[in-house]
């Protein structure tokens, strides 16, 4: 099958980083005008440099992840080939497949290790999207994260650009700046005020909306969760870092996970300390996103019966 010449060399993130730099410059100035966008300059600084080790980290081990890939795709099922409606069918498709992998990522520590990186940081803003991790391919997330679809006939181009597409559409909602947009696009697509929700630590908004680019699958497997005027989003993850250096924020969930099987007592602790959700310990030490949710609605029903203390915690 003959790949498209401006395929082979079309990379969308490259074209987007100028779009990138000029949008967090106009949000910095909003932000100065009107007070509502809010920045830290260390804090910033800290996600422009987790920015550019990830972009490092893409060029080193892209190589690895793209040869994967084509070995992946000498098993394909279909010939779906480069058709105009391919794009949007992958698109839709890379995004359902996004979905659980970003589920995943919170809810099993391995996984929560790499993403924490991008949920560090206590201000939300444009800086905050490029805050990403370096140490990726230590997941194996690559390994089967894209091969789905390749494996169904998508060509591994086909599915690199939808996924780089994906990522770019995502920038935008990393802000305050922007409230809520009218209610047909609220209903559908990902919104700043949904991904707010997501990056928020108020036990209510635990382990919310993960869509990357359609809402609707938050809707259709229960993790759907509006941002409610009277419950402001508090940024960051549960116990903050403390620090802006950014070798301590790439790596320092890695360590805790060793320090953790260190002392686990048993081999199935050990395990768990690598699969159970963020927060689970062998002792009852800690809580995870789930126990902090439950315990706060307990207590929202102590305080108001009659109030609805908000959603359950999805199954």
């Amino acid at each position: 099958m003959d790949v498209p010449v401006w395929l082979e060399s079309f990379k969308p993130i490259y074209w987007a980083i100028p779009v990138f730099t000029i949008l967090i410059f106009a949000e910095m100035i909003y932000g100065k005008i009107s007070g509502r966008a809010r920045f830290e300059p260390h804090d910033s600084a800290a996600s422009l440099v987790m920015g550019l080790g990830n972009t490092v980290a893409s060029v080193v081990f892209g190589g690895l992840t793209t040869a994967w890939f084509f070995v992946v795709y000498e098993f394909h099922v279909f010939d779906i080939g480069f058709a105009w409606w391919v794009w949007p069918v992958a698109l839709v498709l890379d995004d359902f497949v996004y979905y659980w992998s970003h589920r995943f990522a919170h809810t099993v520590r391995w996984f929560w290790a790499d993403h924490v990186v991008h949920h560090s940081s206590q201000h939300y803003n444009l800086t905050t999207a490029l805050r990403q991790p370096w140490f990726s391919v230590l997941t194996l997330k690559w390994m089967w994260l894209g091969s789905i679809l390749i494996l169904i006939g998508f060509h591994p181009l086909v599915i690199a650009t939808v996924g780089a597409l994906n990522l770019i559409y995502q920038f935008w909602i990393h802000t305050e700046a922007v409230g809520k947009c009218p209610s047909w696009f609220e209903a559908v697509m990902n919104t700043p005020s949904h991904h707010r929700v997501h990056h928020a630590t108020n036990p209510i908004y635990l382990d919310r909306n993960y869509a990357g680019i359609f809402i609707v699958w938050d809707k259709m497997f229960g993790t759907f969760q509006p941002e409610l005027e009277h419950e402001a989003c508090r940024y960051g993850v549960v116990k903050n870092l403390g620090t802006y250096n950014p070798l301590v924020i790439s790596v320092h969930e890695w360590l805790g996970i060793i320090q953790d099987i260190n002392r686990a007592p048993t081999l199935k602790a050990k395990l768990l300390y690598l699969l159970a959700p963020p927060g689970w310990s062998h002792d009852g030490s800690r809580d995870t996103s789930r126990q902090i949710l439950s315990r706060w609605q307990q207590k929202q029903a102590v305080k108001d019966p009659q109030t609805d203390p908000g959603q359950s915690p999805a199954e």
